[in-house]
């Protein structure tokens, strides 16, 4: 009886495995994602933790899109919906640093039109 010589793994198994633990983990970050306005904000020094309980979060996305809480809403929206809440609430407008300005000075308009004063610009520390 001969003996067979070993000179190669078979990796086949092992691919398959790394394709179904590719899976798992694309599955799981979509969810955990999920219902996050994904913002890279610009930085200052003199940022204040300051969060009231009852608040208006406006976020500009980086492609321009205006999110107001967790819900996309375009400009025209954005002022109806804003014109039935109380002008005393703080507003809180974050802003990806690689979104246009316009869009930025866009909404800082409408808020003015509004009659918001109370305007915050979200940063990181």
């Amino acid at each position: 009886m001969a003996i067979k010589k070993f000179d190669s793994i078979n990796v086949v198994p092992m691919i398959d495995i790394m394709l179904v633990l590719l899976v798992i983990v694309l599955t799981t970050a979509t969810f955990i994602a999920k219902g996050v306005i994904p913002l890279e904000l610009p930085q200052g020094k003199s940022a204040a933790e300051y969060s009231p309980k009852e608040k208006i979060r406006i976020s500009v996305s980086k492609k321009g899109e205006i999110y107001l809480g967790d819900q996309a809403v375009d400009k025209e929206a954005l002022s109806e919906r804003l014109a039935g809440k109380d002008r005393q609430l703080p507003v809180y407008l974050s802003c990806d640093k690689a979104a246009r300005y316009d869009a930025f000075v866009e909404v800082l308009d409408r808020l003015k039109a509004l009659g918001y004063g109370h305007i915050n610009i979200v940063t990181t520390k």
